[in-house]
């Protein structure tokens, strides 16, 4: 037997790596559809077997991810399409906004690790950040909540941010701040004129001064 369903999500569900959670919940289960984000929360269309999309609800609902915090879960029937395949589909920007924007959240313990391990390309980076911590709110310009509508548009990711960002099984995947020193925002210190006058750990050392 396979069924179809809508699951809408509201709450804080947006930018706190809900889309991957669902993501790879839903192929862990072998099901197919999309996960959208939509001006009022998180878009669940799903298709397979109704005991497994049982499991899926469940999860959303009493399981998210440890920013997320879920206010509502309404589920509705859908005609079966014989979809294959899971996706995260391009966010619904059409209708009012109404979603709460997460707060920015401190380093998680995985990313403190790499900042301090020598031998990672994040080493001493001060803009660290993955699914689990990181800013929100102080970078959203307007929602939904994808990087083009973020202060981070304007820095394009190289390609080992943009492997982690497309890579299901990483804590990176679908994280919109996504950055490193080599294609990130760098730490910089300015006169009061707006010069610069120093960049990197020099900028840090000479603010400390």
């Amino acid at each position: 037997m396979t069924t179809r369903r809508r699951i809408h999500v509201t709450g804080t569900v947006q930018g706190v790596g809900f889309r991957p959670f669902v993501f790879r919940h839903a192929v862990q289960l072998g099901l197919a559809g999309t996960v959208v984000n939509d001006g009022r929360g998180v878009i669940i269309e799903v298709e397979g077997d109704p005991a497994a999309i049982d499991v899926l609800c469940t999860a959303v609902r009493d399981q998210p991810p440890p920013l997320a915090r879920v206010a509502d879960v309404r589920v509705e029937e859908l005609p079966v399409r014989g979809e294959t395949g899971f996706a995260i589909a391009a966010s619904d920007d059409q209708g009012p906004v109404e979603v709460p924007v997460a707060v920015d959240t401190a380093p998680c313990a995985a990313c403190l690790a790499e900042l301090t391990d020598p031998a990672d390309r994040r080493y001493r980076y001060p803009f660290i950040n993955c699914t689990d911590c990181g800013p929100r709110y102080t970078i959203v310009r307007r929602l939904p909540y994808d990087r083009p509508q973020t202060t981070m548009a304007r820095f394009t990711m190289c390609l080992p941010c943009a492997a982690e960002y497309a890579d299901p099984a990483d804590r990176r995947f679908h994280a919109q701040p996504n950055a490193c020193p080599a294609c990130g925002p760098a730490l910089t210190l300015t006169t009061p004129d707006g010069g610069e006058r120093a960049v990197g750990d020099d900028a840090l050392a000479a603010a400390v001064a």
